[in-house]
């Protein structure tokens, strides 16, 4: 909850500068005053209930299974614009996220996906959530059509009232060193705040959803050097095969036949 508390703070004066720069306050007005109710909804949703849940995931559960469970949110996103947003799958698109999700089930259960058995069910269970309400949130956000910058920012600064005062209630208000707010200043920026503007614009524009949702898994590599090198955890085999099949899978989502 601390490091919601001080990433959203420093994601919410952030993305406040950057509103500034482009002289975008009058938009934040605007939009306030004609979607107030949506961006309280939004709000609760992200930063809030999503990260609260998730960071609980990671605190859980080994790095290299948490990050590979939560990447499922892409197929959660997928699946779910077909009752909300009225897209439609085609059958490479489904059979792609049945290979991509078994190749998470690879890595989170290393190398056993059939026995299911997981390092912590409570863990994997909050992970499992937070694709629900990530994939949610996105959604939602496409029906908004306001400028993606106004609509991220106007979530937090609603958000970051609920998130101070459910802190309050739950734990003493202590600030921490110096580690701690660098790498709440990290997650602010690149977790919550500017990354959020591409993703969002790439929502907006695509065709279908499912289309660019599978894109995320190529990212798990990435993650597995960080997980290696920054956190120290040992990278095992079933986790590279598991990044295989998905691999895999996102090229058969990608390929003619999806497109036709």
């Amino acid at each position: 909850m601390e490091l919601v508390l001080y990433a959203s703070l420093f994601s919410t004066l952030v993305l406040f500068f950057v509103i500034i720069y482009q002289k975008k306050i009058s938009e934040v007005k605007i939009y306030i005053k004609s979607d107030f109710k949506l961006i309280i909804v939004l709000g609760l949703i992200n930063p809030f209930l999503y990260y609260l849940v998730l960071f609980k995931a990671y605190d859980l559960l080994p790095a290299q299974e948490a990050q590979a469970i939560n990447y499922t949110w892409a197929l959660m996103l997928a699946f779910l614009s077909v009752f909300f947003l009225k897209q439609k799958l085609t059958i490479a698109d489904i059979l792609a996220g049945i290979i991509c999700y078994f190749g998470v089930l690879i890595i989170s259960t290393k190398g056993e996906p059939f026995s299911l058995n997981f390092s912590n069910i409570d863990g994997v269970f909050l992970a499992l959530l937070s694709t629900i309400l990530w994939a949610m949130y996105w959604i939602i956000n496409t029906k908004t059509k306001v400028e993606p910058l106004v609509g991220l920012f106007s979530n937090f600064l609603f958000s970051l009232p609920i998130i101070l005062v459910y802190f309050i209630f739950t734990q003493p208000l202590v600030l921490p060193d110096i580690k701690g707010i660098l790498a709440a200043s990290y997650v602010g920026l690149f977790e919550m705040g500017i990354t959020f503007l591409f993703w969002l614009k790439a929502m907006q524009n695509a065709i279908s959803t499912s289309k660019i949702a599978n894109l995320i898994f190529i990212s798990p590599f990435i993650s597995l050097i960080f997980i290696h090198f920054i956190v120290g955890e040992d990278i095992y085999i079933s986790t590279l095969f598991g990044l295989i099949t998905i691999i895999f899978g996102l090229v058969l989502q990608q390929s003619k036949l999806s497109k036709k």
